[in-house]
């Protein structure tokens, strides 16, 4: 395979998944409308056709390169991170003095392309587009080692069928997919672009775009499109959040990849990333002295730092999988794109937000934040997007708030490409903890220190929120109607209601709220009257006399009302 050859591969892989990206949207195993996993990563790979629109190579590399910058670039919501960091990992298992790849040579890059998304993963689940590309590799590598004389064409095809065969499989691995009654969104991404670049490998057409285009018969099946709501709940369990850098030895023959291993074995929320000179390590463990011997072993410590988390995490849920956000009603590319001016770091501390709704934005502008990012779980921001929005930040180190699970993960990829500035990501999941987070920023205090009092407050919030139904739904043993009032607290559905949102405001609030608790804030959408926020407010004030309750008009779409308690 020449530099070509790829470069048509990628484009059809880009048409093949962008052709039923409204397929993939509705594997969703939660009736928010957040299905936008087909969305995230079409407009991911799609990053990368516009780049290879201006190259002209015939050097595999450096259009395999050029392709996993613009991807990671690109990269939106955590199937698209993800994607773009299986392209990353490709082109780095490819040679730098060669034009071409053989058969051999592009099945052991794509297994680069695997254990780079692996690693950069903080606790790797099983059944999930992960699986589909590790069996994938897996596929292709035994057809290597059963074939004297292997073909480009035959390599990839069997990586095909590995990849299809392990997305059927997803239900059996990851228990939430199986009762939801679909296979894993990411994964039948995955086996899209993987079957649109087969196309070009196997008899050199590209995959014509096309609109709505039908899925395989064994994936359309109904079986497959059965929609159920899901509920997710990680207990945190470790103690000590242990952080360092080493600068690698030259001389070590060891990968990172067998330190994050060793790492999984004593704690949790791993991140191990390496470039040629330094491997930086996260881990939550009991251990963090083992944890340093171990990073020891690949060369020396350039910085450390342990903090104790058992009083931030003693009671702490990990917010729901599925947890809908403030989003933007219409598609991702209607949207005008937002720019931002570049700004020279000359104060100390800056803050990033996303948020969508004008309200929403001036309230993060009124906290402090300089540049807020439109979007929210229906229009992730790219990583680039994200990286404009710090570089415009005239800070010395700048926070950034996904304020959204499904953007956190292409919030952490500015970090290493910023280079005149420092950047801490707080894994901010809602508005309410963004909100919480940046109203406790101490000015006294030095970055490292805020990161932690940040992180704190938002663990303090609950969240909950109000909405409709996507799609018709089954509840344990309630059936939700397409067009319902649901309400979710903490991410797990908990309230239906047929068409008043304010009472199903209420009753959620009333659900959320305990003898402990002092704040309430209620947050309501564009879709929600004056009148009727404010006959909100009047129910949970009577109720909750001796609880400061505040009103904002946050103008976001599709959520009626986010409630924050604290």
């Amino acid at each position: 395979m020449n530099g070509a050859l790829f470069k048509n591969a990628v484009i059809s892989g880009a048409n093949s998944i962008t052709s039923s990206k409204s397929k993939i949207d509705d594997l969703n195993i939660f009736p928010v409308p957040d299905g936008d996993t087909g969305t995230n990563m079409s407009m991911t790979i799609n990053s990368a056709v516009n780049e290879l629109k201006n190259i002209d190579s015939e050097s595999i590399y450096i259009v395999a390169k050029k392709t996993a910058s613009a991807m990671l670039r690109g990269a939106r919501g955590n199937s698209g991170v993800i994607t773009s960091l299986l392209f990353r990992g490709f082109s780095k298992g490819l040679s730098e003095d060669s034009d071409t790849a053989s058969a051999e040579e592009i099945v052991s890059a794509f297994g680069c392309g695997v254990e780079a998304a692996y690693g950069a993963v903080t606790a790797p689940t099983e059944g999930t587009i992960l699986t589909v590309a590790r069996e994938a590799y897996e596929a292709g590598k035994a057809y290597i080692a059963d074939c004297g004389e292997p073909q480009l064409a035959d390599a990839w095809r069997s990586m095909v069928d590995g990849a299809r065969a392990s997305l059927l499989r997803t239900p059996e691995l990851l228990p939430v997919l199986k009762k939801a009654g679909v296979v894993d969104a990411g994964g039948m991404g995955l086996c899209l672009i993987m079957e649109g670049m087969l196309s070009v490998i196997s008899g050199g057409e590209i995959v014509p775009l096309e609109n709505d285009m039908e899925l395989a018969d064994d994936i359309r099946d109904d079986v497959f499109f059965k929609k159920a709501a899901a509920q997710f709940d990680q207990e945190i369990n470790f103690t000590y959040c242990t952080e360092f850098i080493v600068t690698r030895d030259p001389q070590c023959k060891k990968e990172p990849v067998e330190l994050r291993a060793y790492l999984e074995t004593i704690g949790d929320c791993v991140v191990v990333v390496d470039d040629e000179e330094i491997i930086k390590v996260h881990v939550h463990t009991e251990e963090p002295g083992n944890a340093l011997q171990a990073g020891l072993a690949f060369g020396s410590l350039l910085t450390v730092k342990i903090e104790n988390m058992k009083e931030q995490h003693k009671n702490a849920k990990a917010e729901a999988e599925a947890e809908a956000e403030a989003e933007i009603a219409e598609k991702p590319e209607q949207q005008p794109k937002q720019s931002f001016e570049f700004a020279e770091p000359e104060s100390e501390v800056g803050f990033v937000a996303v948020a969508a709704g004008e309200g929403l934005t001036e309230l993060f502008h009124d906290v402090g934040c300089e540049n807020v990012v439109s979007g929210g779980q229906s229009m992730n921001p790219s990583t680039d997007q994200i990286l404009e929005a710090v570089m415009a930040t005239g800070a010395k180190t700048v926070f950034v708030l996904p304020n959204n699970k499904n953007i956190i993960m292409a919030a952490q990829q500015v970090a290493p490409m910023v280079s005149d500035r420092k950047v801490i990501v707080l894994p901010t999941r809602t508005i309410p903890q963004g909100i919480s987070a940046m109203l406790s920023y101490d000015p006294e205090l030095s970055p490292d220190s805020n990161r932690q009092l940040m992180l704190d407050a938002a663990a303090g919030v609950s969240t909950g929120q109000v909405t409709f139904a996507a799609r018709n739904s089954e509840f344990g043993s309630t059936k939700i109607k397409e067009g319902e009032i649901i309400s979710l607290d903490n991410g797990k559905l908990c309230i239906t209601d047929k068409e008043d949102p304010v009472k199903a405001a209420y009753k959620l609030i009333k659900n959320m709220a305990d003898k402990d608790t002092s704040f309430i804030t209620i947050i309501y959408g564009e879709d929600v009257s004056p009148q009727d926020a404010e006959r909100c407010f009047d129910m949970v004030r009577s109720k909750f006399d001796e609880v400061d309750v505040t009103l904002v008009n946050g103008g976001q779409p599709v959520y009626y009302f986010i409630i924050s308690i604290e």
